[in-house]
């Protein structure tokens, strides 16, 4: 696999964005607050879409501009917009039912964290590189991955669901701008695509849950068994 060269400065850069990405998944892992999540997750995405921009710019593949437009648009503002939408119809605007305190839940996550990091050096140890840049972006992937699936473990609303998978796909992106940053444009546009199919999906089961149960919280969907 050949992996892009990157200046100082490009190092720099990108370390800031990808960190500042991760420090906004704990925002949400810390955060019982839905609204919270959805500037969390926006801001989140417009940092996924400055890393974007400047992974095209250093490492030359101009397709990445319009990947930096796409993300910037649909996961920074149209995403966030229709869950917003989502929350103010149904009325939910916290987490009532949590398996993990937000204190705990951040303990795990950096704990996650931790072994992401002793992953992310092994896989380099194995493609045979030590780039700081690639460790690093193994390390915000799978920290990602993890607290995508945390937050699908630990909390009950549909939303925070959401905002699971959806923390989860961003991880995969951040990864995929440093090892195959010249990943096609379609491929790009169907994980795009893919999201807003998510969002409807989970949108349609929050309401479905409201008007049959009286809340959002996946706990209810017990009560459809049998």
């Amino acid at each position: 696999m050949t992996l892009p060269q990157f200046t100082p400065l490009a190092a720099s850069l990108f370390s800031l964005l990808a960190i500042g990405s991760l420090l906004l998944a704990f925002v949400m892992l810390g955060s019982r607050w839905l609204r919270d999540y959805m500037y969390a997750f926006g801001l989140q995405s417009w940092l996924i879409a400055l890393l974007s921009a400047t992974m095209a710019y250093y490492a030359h593949f101009p397709e990445l501009y319009l990947v930096a437009l796409l993300t910037a648009l649909f996961r920074g503002l149209l995403l966030p917009y229709l869950i917003l939408r989502i929350l103010q119809r149904l009325g939910a605007d916290r987490e009532l039912h949590v398996i993990l305190q937000p204190s705990t839940a951040l303990v795990v996550g950096a704990a996650a964290v931790v072994l992401a990091l002793a992953v992310a050096h092994h896989i380099a140890a194995a493609i045979g590189t030590s780039s700081p840049v690639v460790i690093l972006a193994l390390t915000v992937m799978f920290s990602m991955k993890l607290i995508g699936f945390l937050m699908l473990s630990v909390r009950h609303e549909a939303i925070s669901h959401i905002l699971g998978l959806l923390i989860l796909e961003n991880g995969i992106f951040i990864g995929s701008q440093v090892l195959i940053p010249g990943m096609p444009l379609l491929i790009e546009l169907v994980i795009l695509f893919d999201l807003l199919v998510a969002v409807a999906c989970f949108g349609v089961l929050a309401r479905h849950l409201m008007e049959r149960a009286g809340t959002t919280s996946s706990l209810k969907l017990r009560r459809l068994v049998g």
